[in-house]
């Protein structure tokens, strides 16, 4: 069955960098990015988990775990933590799964099935740049999925998890280009007078699109 926005995401025992990790327990309580790369001592992959240890602080201060995963075994990883400090000038202090048989890789529909060049030694495909935002309960919130030749922009990562605590916490949604402080919307499903009692003093642009003051994040 393919993952979909609101499934639960699947578990899996897997060795990283950090040891062996059960996924569920790994997260237990906490929102969690799995984010996967197609190889180690890659370009674009070293410079995306540099920009992920640079902005660490930032996904503590969300409550969000951490967990990469590469196709490769867990050697390489070591040493290939090693070129990312160095490259970055950072310290990689999250998990990276050792994925070479790609059993997280199929479970989560991470590989490259349409481009018949991008396959290692064995022929086997490496995996696209995905990324999945999982909330507390384990539901899979967000699924992007980028070209192995284009590296990801964190900013928008960091942007929709704010979107998304805001959202569950204060019934509300985000239009298109908010930032953290911006005016948000109204969430539909809010009649006129619960709005008064809630966002008092908020604004009807049509009767369905109301916005409201963001309410504060707590960092």
């Amino acid at each position: 069955m393919s993952l979909r926005l609101g499934s639960i995401a699947p578990d899996f025992t897997v060795q990283t960098t950090k040891g062996v990790i059960e996924f569920h327990k790994h997260i237990e309580g906490s929102w969690a990015i799995l984010f996967s790369h197609p190889a180690d001592f890659t370009p674009v992959c070293t410079t995306e988990l540099g920009e992920v240890a640079r902005r660490s602080s930032d996904f503590a201060q969300r409550g969000v775990k951490i967990l990469g995963l590469s196709a490769n075994e867990l050697k390489d990883h070591e040493k290939w933590v090693e070129d990312i400090n160095e490259v970055n000038n950072v310290n990689v202090d999250f998990p990276i799964i050792a994925d070479g048989d790609r059993k997280v890789a199929k479970l989560y529909d991470m590989l490259d099935h349409l481009d018949d060049t991008n396959v290692d030694q064995k022929g086997i495909p490496f995996t696209v740049r995905s990324v999945f935002i999982i909330d507390p309960k384990k539901v899979i919130r967000l699924i992007i999925t980028y070209p192995a030749s284009t590296g990801r922009n964190f900013d928008e990562i960091i942007r929709v998890i704010d979107s998304l605590q805001l959202g569950d916490k204060h019934r509300i949604t985000t239009p298109a280009n908010w930032k953290k402080g911006d005016d948000v919307i109204v969430h539909p499903g809010v009649s006129n007078e619960e709005a008064e009692k809630i966002f008092p003093g908020f604004r009807t642009v049509k009767p369905y699109l109301r916005f409201t003051n963001s309410p504060k994040l707590p960092f």
